[in-house]
């Protein structure tokens, strides 16, 4: 049995990561090379993990909610995997030629997933949104896309044109994605319909305008970045159906939420993709994305003795540690487990939101499976806008971050937290308690003065 939960990692208690960070500032730009690290002042920086506990350079243990941005459904150091891998490198970790284990798992996706009937695999989610969107080109001889405001789906410049939303351009009342980066090229806009998730009006009309000009619609079943918010069933099925009248491609971007069931997140929301993005758990803690879909589609990339229209290559992709880690984890992903993973989502989003009921606080909780987000707001989000915080609410959202952190809990800011295999029951009741503690602790209306 573990033993109790480490309590006290405040950053005066870290000063091995304290070191650490002062190295990397004079190594990386802003000290890391992720901006999705948390500097809050500083970056944790880890040492191990072991099921659904890691530990930090100075021997703080923490209850992993991250688990690598969702990557890590069975938790930290999964033996199966370690052992696959360790015999694997043995015989070699790439190769310029293909391997059997490619095969397998892309045999796995095509069995679970109903719309995949063809696979191609990329080093990551970002390289998968990219190619799905080059193929979905290619196959209608169309240039733009729609997606939705707010959804992250990796940093291709047309994927990323709009994810923080959009701006009215001149006099004419016309909104367009806000660029991703400084010095982003402004054509990329002219290409991307940003439309609001959930508005079926909003969707209905965006599509009719532009239906000539469009190849596909981007859109992440249910967007963690954007508030992990639940599709209402009109949307999904007249996203479908509008696409099907226009000859326009439905591209899901599963790459977080593959993890939702068995068959995935678009097959649970009525949602029918032609294409579908994939990453993290389906490489077992490795690197790797996925582009799956419709015999016709995917033969853009090739066939029968035919050039490619979009060629894709990619020096690790599809390697065997990868492909061997990513069969070990998904094999593991039988429908009870993905059960069991959802009862304890179910269980634990239900406890968080019967607190903040009792205790009377404006908190929600969006949740589904595995996956859950707290918003300090009275009603859940259905829409971006809607999931936006003001500034008293990020303080708070940060506050309760830091809360759960120094209670020996790894809450993300702003993003999904997410369950492994490796967690318990106790582990459960523990995320409820600390988020209760918080609750008691903190007056709401000290965040609500600062809006």
């Amino acid at each position: 049995m573990l033993p109790e939960m480490a309590v006290g990692t405040a950053a005066r208690e870290r000063p091995r990561s304290a070191d650490l960070y002062r190295r990397g500032r004079g190594v990386f730009p802003a000290g890391v090379t992720r901006s999705t690290i948390e500097l809050d002042p500083e970056p944790i920086y880890m040492a191990s993990g072991t099921g659904a506990y890691v530990f930090d350079v100075d021997g703080n243990r923490f209850l992993d909610l991250n688990n690598n941005f969702t990557t890590l459904v069975h938790g930290h150091g999964y033996p199966p995997i370690v052992e696959a891998v360790s015999e694997l490198l043995r015989k070699g970790s790439c190769f310029s030629n293909p391997t059997q284990y490619e095969i397998a798992l892309a045999e796995l996706l095509i069995d679970r997933i109903p719309a995949v009937e063809r696979v191609r695999f990329v080093n990551t989610g970002t390289e998968a949104v990219m190619f799905a969107i080059k193929a979905a080109r290619a196959y209608t001889g169309r240039p733009a896309i729609i997606r939705f405001a707010g959804c992250y789906h990796g940093s291709y410049d047309w994927a990323e044109t709009g994810q923080n939303g959009v701006t009215k351009s001149g006099g004419l009342g016309v909104t367009i994605g806000l660029p991703a980066y400084a010095g982003a090229p402004v054509q990329s806009a002219d290409d991307v319909v940003v439309l609001e998730f959930n508005d079926v009006e909003g969707l209905e009309r965006g599509i009719s305008q532009h239906a000539d000009h469009l190849a596909a619609i981007l859109i992440d079943p249910m967007p963690s970045r954007a508030g992990l918010l639940r599709p209402i069933p009109q949307f999904s099925e007249r996203l479908t159906t509008l696409a099907r009248r226009y000859g326009i491609l439905v591209i899901a971007d599963e790459v977080l939420n593959l993890r939702q069931g068995y068959q995935g997140a678009s097959a649970r929301h009525g949602i029918q993709p032609d294409l579908l993005t994939a990453g993290k758990i389906i490489g077992g803690g490795f690197p790797i994305g996925a582009i799956g879909g419709r015999s016709d589609v995917m033969a853009v990339f090739g066939g029968d003795g035919r050039p490619p229209h979009v060629p894709q290559g990619g020096t690790f992709s599809a390697n065997p540690v990868s492909m061997v880690a990513g069969l070990v984890a998904m094999q593991a992903m039988t429908p009870a487990i993905f059960d069991r993973l959802e009862r304890m989502g179910d269980a634990l989003c239900q406890q968080l939101r019967d607190c903040a009921a009792r205790l009377d606080r404006p908190f929600s909780v969006a949740g589904a499976a595995s996956l859950f987000r707290i918003h300090p707001k009275p009603v859940v989000p259905t829409t971006y806008s809607e999931s936006r915080m003001n500034a008293g609410e990020e303080e708070c959202m940060h506050d309760l971050t830091r809360f759960f952190r120094d209670r020996g809990i790894l809450l993300p800011y702003g993003a999904a937290a997410c369950l492994s295999t490796a967690m318990t029951d106790r582990d459960i009741d523990q995320v409820a308690s600390v988020f209760e503690q918080f609750l008691k602790t903190h007056d709401a209306r000290r965040w609500e003065a600062r809006s």
